[in-house]
């Protein structure tokens, strides 16, 4: 068996490591980048969504998010409904690196699919989507303390 989810890795630890050091000048470390992006597309999104979207535990969402907020990418808000639900709301900075993120996003896409014709992107998503939605299934089993078989 090809050794596939050891490319998917390596190719994130790549992208990771490039965004990261193209983000410091914006004062983003590790991979918060990803939670303004997420905040920014979905402003009033809660933390607990935010934290699936991303596929992360709770606490590391949660200290990400608060970095965040100190640095003043993001705020959080209160539900008119119910005062204990804090919505994430990209503030004026947020907003303004979100842009250079996309930026960078999309040019790493391009990077990626060079050569790559529309059909082979297409099957390409449309496989790595089935994968993710297997190993979510796993996720949200060992989320919740289980241990899986092997």
């Amino acid at each position: 068996m090809k050794e596939i989810l050891r490319e998917i890795g390596m190719i994130a630890r790549a992208l990771d490591s490039i965004s990261n050091i193209e983000f410091k000048d914006y004062d983003l470390t590790k991979g918060q980048y990803l939670y303004i992006v997420r905040i920014c597309e979905n402003p009033g999104i809660i933390q607990e969504k935010v934290a699936e979207m991303i596929k992360v535990d709770r606490t590391t969402a949660s200290r990400a998010i608060k970095k965040l907020e100190i640095n003043g990418f993001i705020e959080k808000r209160e539900d008119n409904h119910n005062k204990k639900i804090k919505k994430l709301f990209p503030t004026e900075k947020g907003k303004k690196v979100y842009p250079f993120i996309k930026r960078e996003n999309d040019h790493s896409n391009s990077v990626a699919l060079a050569g790559f014709s529309k059909g082979e992107v297409e099957t390409a998503f449309r496989l790595l989507q089935r994968m993710r939605k297997n190993i979510e299934v796993d996720w949200e089993f060992v989320k919740e303390g289980n241990k899986r078989n092997y």
